[in-house]
């Protein structure tokens, strides 16, 4: 009797931990939504009731964006976890949203990382790691490559007064790069008993056409979800050519990724964020803020409940079969 106590004990814990993660993630998107400072949510419905933003063809294509938008990012980390071990898109998929789930908490959604770990034997585990830090990278890279481009004609387009916060962000940014080149130089990072140079030569191993295709979804990814946040923003209103959007939007989301934050707390960076570029356009703040919002609802909140399910259905020994 005393010796099944242990076992009960780690169940029990167990599944406190797992109902911990979903009614944190239930009651945080409640009150993100309840207590937004900068946009009531009486005030986004009415404002998206206005637009008739609830018809029924809007919500069904908002709808398929936002699927195709994770069809890609499941798709995605199917083909990458291939070199590990081949899984159905299935299990492809209950990764991906579970891990969204339990990173709501975590800093720059770090909690990913272990969430997804997690589902692979302990011998796979640091190299689930690693693949989880390429997806990421992958669509850093996607983003960093457009946004830049946004910036050049950002800058050249309109008049930037650029404020303290984003030249200390840049600067941050630029540190940081100078720092890891020193450390790559000098080969002075550890990753859980992996020097760095290691972990560049597995990311060489890898390939060109692997790397190639990951890059290819992120970048269809990317498309995806910033044609998204234009449609919307037509729907609301706003009247901007769509070249003049991309470089609206690309900028944006550049700016906000170098941000530091919580998951949770996503849609109040890209918030000001937006607030200051589409500021630029001379747009008002109403429909930006409610296109942030939605966004955030859509590609964020809404696939952070169906992993609920997965959170709450997860076993450590099924998902080591």
């Amino acid at each position: 009797m005393n010796s099944s106590l242990p076992y009960k004990t780690k169940q029990f814990f167990f599944v406190l931990i797992k109902l911990s993660i979903v009614v944190g993630a239930f009651y945080f998107i409640y009150q993100k939504l309840l207590n937004n400072p900068d946009l009531k949510f009486e005030d986004f419905l009415r404002f998206l009731d206005k637009n008739e933003l609830f018809s029924t063809k809007n919500i069904i294509i908002l709808l398929v964006l936002s699927v195709f938008n994770w069809f890609l990012e499941i798709t995605k980390w199917r083909f990458l976890i291939s070199k590990i071990k081949r899984i159905t898109f299935l299990e492809a998929t209950e990764q991906s949203l579970g891990a969204l789930t339990a990173s709501i908490f975590t800093p720059n959604r770090i909690g990913e990382y272990g969430a997804k770990a997690i589902y692979f034997a302990k011998t796979h585990r640091k190299k689930v790691l690693l693949l989880t830090l390429i997806s990421n990278m992958l669509q850093m890279s996607v983003t960093v490559i457009f946004g830049s481009i946004g910036l050049f004609f950002l800058y050249s387009n309109f008049e930037i007064d650029i404020s303290y916060r984003i030249l200390r962000g840049i600067a941050i940014l630029a540190f940081i790069t100078l720092f890891g080149f020193l450390g790559i130089k000098q080969n002075r990072f550890k990753m859980k008993g992996f020097s760095l140079e290691k972990v560049l030569d597995y990311v060489k191993n890898l390939g060109v056409h692997y790397l190639g295709f990951g890059l290819l979804l992120s970048v269809f990814r990317y498309a995806v979800f910033s044609f998204q946040f234009y449609f919307i923003l037509s729907l609301l209103g706003v009247d901007l050519h769509y070249f003049d959007a991309m470089i609206l939007i690309t900028s944006m989301y550049l700016l906000a990724s170098i941000i530091p934050s919580i998951s949770l707390f996503d849609v109040v960076i890209k918030g000001s964020v937006a607030l200051y570029i589409f500021g630029l356009a001379g747009i008002n703040q109403l429909p930006i803020l409610s296109c942030v919002l939605l966004m955030w609802l859509l590609n964020f909140a809404l696939p952070s409940v169906f992993g609920s399910y997965y959170v709450l259905n997860f076993n450590v020994l099924k998902s080591l079969d």
